[in-house]
């Protein structure tokens, strides 16, 4: 009953934030809807939801591309997006890139867990795209600082395939044990 609750509960919050930003409107007032989820002040309302604030321009802009296209699936997103022009969705990413990274407030992963994140790097590289502070570059995505639930979600779904956007990160999830996947997103979220 309450999943049903929850669920019904973001439907109505998807219409609302949909029918809001297909109305004329600034980019300012166009990123009030994503503080909806991505928190007015950078914070995401759940814990599966990515930061935005201060991620890259180029990152955000192909992730709302993806959701638009449908190469990326989430229904809520997808709605939200439909009605976006390409000006728009690159005007929203750089108005978020320009954002300050919020502070979570996530601890740092125990030594273990560092351990065994530090391995998985050695394994698959994460630094070589993320960049040696998993601060991530352009079309990269910052790792650093990023929500431990969201982290943790995107990796299984890379695995699993729920998320089909980057096939090479596909890969690289499913060459990771999963048994390491929570460790790696300790340790990124503590960083």
């Amino acid at each position: 009953m309450r999943r049903n609750h929850s669920i019904l509960s973001g439907f109505l919050l998807c219409l609302a934030a949909t029918a809001a930003l297909a109305q004329p409107q600034s980019i300012e007032q166009k990123a009030q809807v994503c503080a909806t989820c991505h928190g007015a002040k950078g914070i995401p309302t759940d814990r599966t939801y990515p930061v935005i604030w201060g991620q890259h321009q180029g990152y955000l802009y192909l992730e709302l591309r993806d959701f638009k296209s449908g190469a990326r699936k989430n229904d809520f997103m997808t709605a939200v997006v439909a009605d976006l022009s390409r000006e728009d969705m690159m005007a929203l990413a750089e108005y978020f890139a320009k954002k300050p990274w919020p502070d979570l407030r996530q601890k740092a992963a125990p030594d273990a867990e560092a351990a065994t994140a530090n391995r998985v790097n050695v394994a698959i590289g994460c630094t070589g795209c993320h960049l040696a502070q998993y601060q991530g570059d352009a079309t990269v995505p910052r790792l650093a600082g990023q929500e431990h639930d969201y982290l943790l979600k995107s990796m299984r779904d890379f695995r699993s395939r729920a998320r089909a956007n980057n096939p090479g990160m596909t890969d690289l999830m499913k060459a990771t044990a999963e048994a390491d996947l929570g460790a790696a997103a300790d340790f990124l979220a503590g960083q």
